[in-house]
């Protein structure tokens, strides 16, 4: 990422940002921040609003799981530089968040055949882990690297 792509993230803990370029569902239920720990590994994160919220004022598990989506297949993008699509993701809700809080996300990818990438996953809140789970992504177009991801040499 450039210093053009980035904004600052007022509403979002140190060291995240947010990315100019948010598009169809990120720019519904963004802002969607990013973050590069000192690790190198990337994890995306969000400021729960109202509109994130189920009728008992908790996070909804579609949020939860459409950012699971997102934060989990995004692995491939950076290690591999490579567009996915999303074929299963199963997620295990294990606590509940609330209007205000800030929730993060990362995957790891934990296997690679013909095209399908299973990732590994966790979203949290704090010191909260609000579910854990696994995705399958095909990979469908290799591409040159992004601003933010890894040149893979594979």
């Amino acid at each position: 990422m450039t210093a053009a792509t980035m904004i600052a993230a007022p509403n979002a803990p140190d060291g995240y940002v947010i990315q100019a370029k948010e598009s169809g569902f990120a720019q519904m239920i963004g802002p969607i921040y990013q973050r590069v720990g000192d690790d190198g590994r990337q994890s995306l994160g969000f400021r729960i609003e109202a509109k994130h919220l189920n009728n008992s004022m908790s996070l909804h598990g579609g949020m939860i799981q459409g950012f699971a989506d997102m934060a989990w297949g995004r692995v491939i993008s950076i290690e591999r530089s490579i567009n996915w699509v999303t074929i299963r993701l199963v997620c295990d809700f294990l606590a509940g968040a609330t209007l205000g809080e800030f929730v993060e996300g990362a995957g790891e990818i934990a296997g690679e055949a013909d095209g399908i990438f299973t990732v590994r996953g966790r979203i949290w809140c704090g010191t909260r882990t609000l579910a854990v789970g696994t995705g399958l992504f095909k990979g469908f177009q290799t591409r040159e690297a992004r601003p933010g991801e890894r040149a893979f040499k594979g």
